[in-house]
């Protein structure tokens, strides 16, 4: 009895060790070989082949807002580089702005946005907000910026 429970136990054991192989632990469809360090021993580098992320703009002023008004921003990028771009993360300066932003592959010559919301409840006077955008491009960041005059609402034109 004993020896067929020790063979169940390792059976199980070895089967979960080796479905667990195929798994890749982050969930992420993305494949390794598009993550490149172009900083070499020697200082060669193939900077051509690199993505590069362009952004059509990298500033927007909202202008005048009303006091707990929510409002939204897409930057518009397009990977002018000849390699697939990825965007591993893009984080904001503050917790009354969040960002959206594809979590897929921009391939070569496609056009995409990060969308950038701000919330103006409980600011008042002029924000300035920053959003990083983390990527596989050299430099690894593009940071974008937001600006608004938050008023009361009766303070409004």
């Amino acid at each position: 009895m004993k020896r067929i429970l020790f063979k169940l136990v390792c059976a199980t054991f070895l089967i979960s060790l080796i479905s667990s192989c195929n798994r890749n632990g982050n969930g992420s469809d993305i494949p390794a070989n598009v993550v490149t360090n172009p900083n070499t021993a020697d200082g060669k580098a193939d900077m051509n082949s690199l993505p590069v992320i362009t952004f059509e703009k990298d500033f927007h002023d909202f202008g005048e807002l009303k006091a707990g008004e929510k409002v939204t921003y897409s930057f518009k990028f397009r990977n002018t580089g000849k390699s697939l771009l990825v965007i591993s993360n893009v984080t904001t300066s503050c917790g009354c702005t969040v960002s959206e932003y594809p979590h897929q592959p921009v391939k070569p010559g496609e056009q995409s946005t990060v969308d950038v919301s701000f919330d103006s409840e409980g600011k008042r006077g002029i924000q300035n907000k920053s959003v990083t955008v983390f990527t596989n491009t050299q430099p690894p960041s593009n940071i974008l910026r937001i600006k608004a005059a938050v008023v009361e609402a009766e303070q409004m034109n």
